[in-house]
């Protein structure tokens, strides 16, 4: 199994070009799967890169409806005439990032994208895709265990609402005893998303992939410190190796180290994982 980070905030590794979103690469089982697209088609070079053919993908998975991690799927379809694209019907949805005195930002998927819906396959809470590959939402929801982001909202015929995630979906892979998940945002927070993970694995994974949603955090408050040590306690439990970034947050991140130490490792351009 290997993992391959193709886009991220940031990039250590020349030639590479960062963005604000994220991109994942699988090689699992005999299948190649692209996890996210970024906000657009600059991921596809830095697969090329990378030497990564993207237009010998059998599958792509958009993890949610936000254009960071779904602006370049025109793009990936370009190229790539074959592969189903596995998502929630929510990600269709009209997605806002809501602030106090502005007006309302869309954060959505790019309308144009409907013309692609005969490449879509709508997924439910749990989906089986074949040879160790499982995609699943559904994530119970401990607020304790969740950084709070209200400006996060969907609008809806009745107005704007607050995003309950239900457009959110993670990928558990599995080969030859070993596991990975990947998650784009993890937005109903990490610890969560995990829990969930182990509950269809009987066990952590061995390796996970993804952003914690950690970034607007407030450094040396109370609420973020609560959060962060009960965090870092769960993530340490067990051996899992996490590599993460995009929204997780420089603040977050060093703090989650000082307990995790190697076990969290940066998620940025051209990072990879064999198992």
């Amino acid at each position: 199994m290997k993992i391959v980070t193709l886009l991220e905030n940031t990039a250590r590794r020349p030639g590479l070009t960062a963005a604000r979103g994220l991109s994942l690469y699988v090689e699992a089982a005999g299948h190649r799967v692209l996890f996210d697209m970024g906000p657009d088609g600059a991921f596809l070079e830095n697969a090329r890169a990378l030497g990564i053919d993207l237009s010998a993908a059998d599958a792509a998975v958009l993890s949610h409806g936000h254009s960071d991690h779904g602006g370049g799927l025109a793009a990936f379809c370009e190229i790539n005439s074959t592969a189903k694209i596995y998502l929630r019907q929510e990600a269709l949805g009209a997605y806002y990032a809501v602030l106090p005195g502005q007006e309302p930002g869309y954060i959505g998927l790019p309308p144009e994208l409907e013309r692609l819906a005969g490449r879509f396959v709508f997924t439910g809470e749990r989906e089986n895709l074949g040879d160790g590959l499982t995609l699943f939402s559904g994530v119970e929801d401990d607020k304790t265990l969740r950084a709070v982001a209200p400006k996060l909202q969907e609008r809806t015929g009745e107005g704007f609402r607050p995003d309950g995630f239900a457009h959110e979906q993670h990928l558990l892979v599995e080969e030859d005893g070993k596991a990975a998940l990947l998650a784009g945002c993890g937005h109903l927070g990490i610890v969560n998303t995990l829990r969930a993970a182990e509950r269809l694995l009987g066990r952590r994974p061995d390796v996970v992939f993804g952003g914690f949603h950690l970034f607007e955090l407030t450094p040396g408050a109370p609420e973020a410190e609560e959060l962060i040590q009960a965090t870092a306690k769960e993530l340490a439990k067990g051996n899992t190796v996490y590599y993460t970034g995009h929204c997780t947050g420089d603040w977050a991140y060093g703090r989650l180290r000082e307990t995790l130490g190697d076990r969290l490792r940066p998620m940025d351009c051209g990072a990879s994982a064999e198992l």
